[in-house]
């Protein structure tokens, strides 16, 4: 599985995400962030973002105040730049966007390790099962979230994965194998 805190595959990666990768070097954002231990996360380190998909950052962070401030004094002058403090399971969670360098950026900070966030937990699932599904399960998720599907409802419509909640149903598969994702998973498509 990659390593998703190496940034470097972005460099040689998609067309996508060598401008992600050149949007973040200009931008200079994972150097801020660096303390709190910041990964791309979402759709375009998985290829599989659409027209107009953000740069997702995630962050490990235990002085919401103080990552606000240090976002806010580098980039509040920026094209759309909101700040938000929500409670996401009775954790609180700090959601910064902006434009900058052809992306909207979205940091989103948790006194969470970022291995333990849902977002870093539902790219790492999502990304073994884009392995067991192959160019037609990367193929269909695009056409499904072009069509305006969320990232994770489209995952659980192409893999039939069961359960009312597609972020739940996500986790809930992390701890089978990869062969116990295959015998489930391996030949579902959609109808």
């Amino acid at each position: 599985m990659r390593n998703w805190h190496d940034l470097t595959y972005l460099r040689t990666g998609t067309v996508r995400q060598q401008q992600a990768w050149q949007a973040i070097a200009e931008t200079r954002i994972m150097e801020l962030l660096q303390p709190h231990t910041p990964v791309l996360a979402g759709t375009i380190p998985l290829d599989i973002d659409v027209s107009g998909s953000d740069l997702d950052i995630i962050c490990e962070c235990h002085d919401l105040d103080h990552l606000e401030s240090k976002v806010r004094a580098n980039f509040g002058g920026h094209k759309d730049y909101t700040e938000m403090r929500l409670n996401i399971s009775d954790i609180p969670t700090s959601v910064i966007s902006y434009y900058a360098a052809g992306f909207f950026f979205e940091i989103f900070a948790q006194p969470v390790p970022v291995i333990k966030q849902n977002a870093y937990r539902h790219m790492d699932m999502e990304a073994r099962l884009l392995t067991l599904g192959g160019q037609d399960a990367y193929r269909e998720i695009r056409q499904l979230k072009e069509q305006g599907t969320k990232t994770e409802p489209a995952f659980a419509r192409y893999f039939q994965i069961p359960g009312d909640d597609p972020y739940e149903a996500l986790l809930d598969l992390e701890a089978l194998s990869d062969s116990e994702l295959f015998a489930r998973f391996g030949k579902t498509k959609t109808s």
